[in-house]
């Protein structure tokens, strides 16, 4: 197991599936053996809002809060927000924003986050099979769609 620690500040907009996205993500890194830890924050109580959710994971982990200049990943799911947030970014740390172009593609507005999941994917230390657990555990609906999106973010994610 990776000895590093690892802290994603996912962001979008109320229905975006922000909060489900970090819970795949927080499954799929438990399994694979990590300490998680998570927090939403809630903008507007109805779709649309803003929404984030901080989630770290490695080793051991005391705090789920990223400060600003902190977080290795920046995973948007709406441009907007994405760049509000771009100071919680580390120097060198990676955007998602780039990324948006490609899932607007996608034939179903409603898998973005399963695409930005596959693409984030390929740049962790976690195994295939623990994000296909994770997406069985946690998405109710539409498996077997939503592991092909994730396998075409996941192509994305190779090519960086």
């Amino acid at each position: 197991m990776d000895r590093k620690t690892y802290s994603v500040l996912f962001c979008g907009t109320g229905g975006q599936g922000v909060l489900k996205a970090a819970e795949v993500l927080g499954v799929a890194a438990m399994l694979q053996g990590y300490h998680v830890k998570k927090s939403e924050v809630h903008g507007m109580a109805q779709r649309g809002g803003s929404v984030e959710s901080h989630l770290i994971f490695g080793p051991v982990v005391y705090s789920p809060i990223i400060m600003p200049g902190q977080a290795d990943f920046l995973v948007c799911f709406h441009a907007g927000e994405g760049k509000r947030l771009e100071p919680f970014l580390r120097k060198n740390g990676v955007t998602f924003l780039p990324y948006l172009d490609d899932a607007a593609r996608l034939p179903d507005a409603r898998f973005v986050n399963t695409y930005l999941l596959g693409v984030l994917s390929a740049m962790l230390p976690i195994e295939e099979r623990y994000w296909m657990t994770a997406i069985e555990t946690v998405v109710a609906k539409k498996i077997p769609e939503n592991k092909k999106v994730f396998s075409l973010g996941v192509e994305s994610g190779k090519r960086v």
